[in-house]
């Protein structure tokens, strides 16, 4: 194991980060400096310890929160709709991509135009339709990401197990008068299931990025609950007064989208041969 990170330093450094912000986001279930959304305008846009511990660690909003807090918080929300929205893609269209392989003919092609029809449909116009149908809030978010996963997770999948289905052991397992429904739960499915994993690793990469910009039009995590996309919303108006305010959750942004794409980077050189003889 610690050859395999020494070796890929992409998995060692999308770890690292990913699991620091899994951390965040766990404890911040337990445990916050402060509360985040006990206002106090007293201390409203001060920095990062301007008054001593009493402006937090990463400073103050224009209602006087806690920032450090709102990100952790903010972390469990993100991950909360990146993880909910990925496993909704992942298993609708893993279930349809095997499906359209196993079944290349009418079958697969109305699976085929099925996907690209959704694939039209960019995750942020789902929202605002979902939004004008249901509210906008956290459901509304995970439904439209979610939906957007489908049709990459499907094609994903069917390229995979075309491939496998290909396989001399897929026609002795057919020889020896397995069902399809047989050979593709006992034999395509744990063969591209490491393909599957990087790709949810990738997706959640972009569900994050997705969940900040739903947030950031107000079709996300509603308030009081904190979100980062909200959190640079609000410090639109305070960027030269107030540079923290757009700071800290920016990079937590960049940060989140950097580790997870890191991991499935690192993921996709162990699994692959091919590849892990890159450097």
């Amino acid at each position: 194991m610690m050859r395999w990170l020494r070796d890929n330093k992409a998995l060692a450094a999308g770890l690292v980060i990913t699991v620091s912000i899994v951390v965040l986001a766990l404890l911040s279930l337990f445990w916050v400096p402060m509360s985040p959304t006990k206002m106090n305008i007293a201390q409203k846009l001060k920095g990062p310890l301007e008054n001593g511990f009493s402006s937090g660690l990463l400073g103050k909003d224009h209602f006087g929160r806690d920032i450090a807090s709102m990100l952790m918080v903010g972390a469990r929300y993100s991950l909360t709709v990146a993880l909910a929205s990925v496993a909704i893609g992942a298993m609708i269209g893993t279930a349809l991509g095997v499906t359209a392989a196993a079944r290349p003919g009418f079958t697969g092609a109305a699976l085929g135009r099925l996907n690209d029809a959704i694939f039209a449909l960019p995750p942020i116009l789902s929202a605002i339709m979902l939004g004008a149908l249901m509210g906008p809030g956290t459901t509304t978010a995970i439904l439209a990401i979610g939906t957007f996963m489908i049709p990459v997770f499907a094609r994903v999948t069917r390229g995979a197990a075309m491939q496998v289905r290909a396989r001399d052991y897929i026609l002795a397992a057919r020889m020896a008068g397995e069902g399809e429904v047989t050979i593709t739960l006992l034999h395509v499915i744990p063969n591209i299931a490491s393909q599957i994993i990087v790709q949810v690793a990738i997706q959640l990469a972009m569900a994050i990025l997705t969940e900040a910009g739903l947030s950031f039009l107000g079709l996300g995590t509603p308030p009081p609950a904190p979100s980062w996309g909200r959190m640079l919303a609000d410090s639109q108006t305070y960027l030269l007064k107030a540079p923290h305010m757009a700071l800290a959750p920016g990079l937590a942004i960049a940060l989140a989208v950097l580790g997870f794409n890191l991991l499935g980077d690192g993921l996709s050189r162990l699994i692959d041969p091919r590849r892990r003889i890159e450097r």
